[in-house]
């Protein structure tokens, strides 16, 4: 590590032992926005810092004078003594800067919000029957690409000439039947983007199984959340015992049942050169109500470009399981243009069955 990569580092570390929920690929997407913008100067650090680890807005006072100790060298003010759990001193001004912590009751889930709220809890993991099917079956339904490799074939469409030396060399020069070859295929990569707002709170547990059970069936898989904040995930689901991995993306996922914010969401993901890479040519499902409290334009903005990179963009929604469903928000309405299928997402048999179908609808 250079020396000039270790104040990024010390930021991170700093606020995380402040309490922020920062990911290593948060670090590494902050320090690669940086190389993008320039940097000119320190404000330009400072704004690839708020864009890539996601600063709650009522937090901003408290990351701005962090960010200060780190590359301006100001110092913090101590905490007082006697002060509560919930008030932190961290202006260098010597003023305090309470933090209300929100006691009242979490989310129904029957309505999307915009508010904000940051927290882990446990995930349970749900439909055990149906994921263990879908593992067994999906290594060989699920979409395939041709690779450039080749293999031999019997019926190829191109000569082994190679293969024909060698095999002439060993016969004197005679060559009964001329060897071929074809192209290889592979699984198509799958980018899922789940939706873990508070209007998803009934499903979130069933839809992180269902990713889990995606990561340890395919061969190249890469799961997101999205709410108020954008996580990846394909770490923390790796673990093969399905309630270990839960216990992990529980404690990784920070606006699980929060608010809704999916355009931003979708738009921090492609402002990452690296994540954005994942969309290329992959298969992309959206596992989402696309109930959007936000500016409806960004969201299908978002959806545009993010189309145009995909193989395929599927939407499952649990609204789809109405036969009579049809769009009436802006923000899902003015995704249809973009994307391939507005599918049944209201359960785990529904999108194991929908993605296990994909290859013989392709």
């Amino acid at each position: 590590m250079t020396r000039a990569l270790e104040p990024f580092f010390a930021l991170a570390a700093a606020l995380r032992q402040a309490g922020f929920a920062i990911a290593p690929d948060q670090t590494a997407g902050f320090i690669a926005a940086t190389g993008v913008l320039g940097p000119r100067g320190i404000a330009d650090v400072h704004a690839a810092a708020l864009a890539l680890l996601a600063i709650p807005p009522e937090r901003r006072a408290e990351f701005d004078a962090i960010f200060r100790m780190i590359f301006a060298g100001q110092s913090l003010a101590a905490d007082a003594p006697g002060e509560e759990d919930d008030t932190e001193a961290l202006e260098p001004e010597q003023t305090t800067t309470e933090v209300e912590l929100d006691e009242g009751p979490a989310p129904s889930g029957a309505e999307a919000t915009a508010a904000e709220r940051l927290a882990s809890r446990a995930v349970m993991p749900t439909a055990a029957t149906a994921l263990s099917a879908f593992e067994r079956e999906a290594p060989k339904r699920l979409p395939r690409r041709l690779s450039y490799r080749r293999s031999p074939a019997r019926h190829g469409d191109r000569f082994d000439l190679r293969r024909a030396l060698r095999q002439a060399a060993r016969t004197d020069g005679d060559l009964f039947v001329l060897p071929r070859t074809r192209r290889k295929t592979r699984q198509r990569r799958i980018l899922c983007l789940i939706d873990v707002s508070g209007s998803m709170k009934e499903r979130s547990d069933a839809l992180l199984a269902f990713a889990h059970a995606l990561v340890q069936a395919a061969e190249r898989v890469e799961v997101f959340t999205l709410g108020t904040q954008l996580t990846r995930i394909t770490a923390g689901l790796s673990p093969s015992d399905r309630r270990a991995a839960m216990d992990r993306v529980g404690q990784q996922i920070a606006d699980l049942d929060g608010g809704t914010r999916l355009g931003a969401a979708l738009s921090a993901f492609l402002a990452v050169p690296r994540y954005a890479s994942f969309a290329r040519g992959a298969l992309v499902l959206v596992l989402s109500d696309g109930l959007e409290r936000g500016d409806p334009q960004m969201m299908i903005d978002a959806t545009a470009r993010l189309s145009r990179q995909a193989w395929r963009l599927h939407w499952l929604t649990p609204l789809a399981a109405d036969p009579a469903f049809r769009p009436e928000t802006a923000a899902l309405a003015g995704i249809l243009p973009w994307i391939d299928d507005l599918g049944d997402g209201a359960s785990v048999q529904a999108i194991c069955a929908h993605v296990l179908n994909l290859a013989r609808a392709a």
